[in-house]
């Protein structure tokens, strides 16, 4: 079992950045693809970036590329996203997720953990 718990959402200007860190504990962290997800109300969740184990690849949604940026500490057991340049429709609860493959890593089919998910509000 893994558990996570995600932290740094808040309440940001257009424009503005914020980093969001996921921190596991349980499992074997290095051992999983990391993902986030965002889900805005009345919408489905959709893929903002993935993390392969060792951090050698990354991928990211067409929407927050070049923006956004996926890393991770396998030391600290956590993940990041920072978010550069935000924009109003950037606004939604933010999940982290872990899956055991890379492959398919843009679907939440792929994740068998999540974190209970940070807000991330921007303003106009």
């Amino acid at each position: 079992q893994v558990q996570l718990v995600e932290s740094g959402g808040g309440l940001v200007q257009a424009g503005g950045s914020l980093r969001l860190a996921c921190a596991a504990s349980g499992g074997t962290f290095s051992s999983y693809t990391m993902g986030w997800f965002r889900q805005a109300p009345g919408q489905e969740r959709e893929f903002v970036a993935a993390i392969r184990r060792t951090g050698g690849s990354t991928n990211y949604a067409d929407s927050v590329k070049g923006r956004f940026t996926i890393s991770r500490d396998n030391a600290k057991k956590t993940v990041y996203l920072q978010m550069d340049s935000l924009k109003p429709e950037d606004t939604a609860v933010y999940y982290c997720a872990a899956g055991p493959y890379y492959s398919g890593n843009y679907n939440v089919r792929a994740y068998d953990y999540w974190g209970q998910g940070t807000q991330v509000t921007v303003s106009s």
